[in-house]
């Protein structure tokens, strides 16, 4: 049969026509993207190297300590940044001194900064005395001076013999006169900042001299005087109230026993005292033995008062040894450590049923006595 007609396409051919076209307009767009992600690369790396050649990028990596002395230059803090690894050259950190916005002014102390800091952050940091880094120490109330003299060593790092030795030069303590050369009461508890360069005396010199401070805000010798004590005797009785005596009320209760007790020729019989004269650790009982030693500070064997504080009482304990409370009580006893339960006698039987609450606790609170 002669004639002509129209043959109809072919889908598969249609479809690898397209996608060849495709692939192509893709792969060009790939490499014009690609080339011009190469360029944005190289020139991101020539921007860094150039940031980078004399200074760090950023807020820092490692933390670290650094001391800038007193009177410290600029160029003599830029050798301290530098012997840290702080800053990477001491031309960033003079040219973040002079694009400073103020003035910078760096005091003496201790920073907390990063190594590899980028020098106008470093800077910022140092010229704010915000960020000095002030060492404290806490002494407790009661702690000997022996005790403190461990703590003092280990907050300051300085070797425990300096405190010893200097704690022994009473001349310049700055002790009352009438401590009779004695630093044992006188070494107030409180929380001391420390000096950047510490030195023991200059430790023991802000204790004595906040002693002075508190004992004139109480008027503690003139007290004293009132209830017909030396301000001495006070502060041994300061001293055995900060170790049997929960709260202000139940120490001012006890400072009147103790009163009561002397003025009828009795002894003392504080646990607190038995312990010091046997260098014991802090306990709520002691043993017969401990209770024997033949010792000045014994008050089970030695009638009156120790001869000295046993430790370094607080503001409270003064207080209350200045501001007796007036009662016919003979006799205390702790019955209920845990929650501080102080009772009181005025005879030696109500006394003793007192102390068997305390067995009867102790024997429910194993180990704890």
């Amino acid at each position: 049969m002669s004639g002509s007609f129209n043959e109809e396409p072919d889908p598969r051919k249609e479809f690898w026509y397209r996608f060849r076209s495709a692939f192509a307009v893709i792969l060009s767009l790939t490499v014009l993207v690609g080339g011009g992600w190469f360029v944005i690369d190289k020139a991101h790396g020539a921007y860094i190297s150039y940031r980078t050649a004399d200074d760090y990028l950023g807020d820092g990596e490692k933390a670290v300590m650094v001391r800038v002395p007193d009177g410290a230059s600029v160029t003599e803090v830029g050798d301290i940044l530098l012997d840290n690894d702080v800053v990477k050259s001491m031309k960033a950190f003079k040219k973040a001194v002079r694009e400073a916005s103020t003035n910078p002014t760096i005091q003496a102390g201790q920073y907390k900064l990063k190594t590899h800091m980028a020098a106008a952050n470093a800077l910022a940091i140092l010229a704010n005395p915000n960020n000095i880094q002030h060492t404290r120490v806490t002494l407790t109330e009661g702690l000997t001076v022996a005790e403190q003299t461990t703590v003092l060593a280990k907050g300051t790092k300085l070797p425990a013999a300096q405190f010893t030795k200097a704690r022994a030069d009473v001349k310049q303590l700055g002790l009352p006169s009438w401590a009779n050369g004695n630093p044992e009461g006188f070494m107030f508890p409180d929380t001391y900042e420390v000096a950047d360069e510490p030195t023991a005396l200059g430790i023991l010199q802000q204790q004595t001299k906040q002693f002075v401070t508190v004992s004139n805000s109480i008027n503690f010798t003139g007290q004293a005087g009132t209830i017909k004590r030396t301000p001495y005797q006070a502060l041994v009785v300061a001293s055995i109230l900060e170790k049997e005596g929960n709260n202000a009320k139940d120490k001012k209760m006890i400072a009147g026993i103790i009163y009561n007790r002397l003025a009828k020729g009795m002894k003392l019989e504080s646990d607190a005292t038995v312990l010091y004269a046997n260098n014991a650790t802090s306990k709520l009982t002691t043993t017969d033995e401990q209770r024997r030693k033949q010792s000045p500070y014994n008050t089970y064997v030695t009638a009156g008062l120790p001869p000295t504080p046993i430790n370094n009482p607080g503001a409270e304990s003064m207080e209350a040894s200045v501001s007796p409370t007036k009662s016919d009580n003979l006799y205390w006893v702790v019955t209920d450590p845990e929650k501080g339960t102080t009772a009181f006698a005025k005879t030696l039987a109500e006394h003793n049923k007192n102390v068997k609450k305390f067995q009867t606790w102790c024997q429910a609170h194993k180990g704890k006595c």
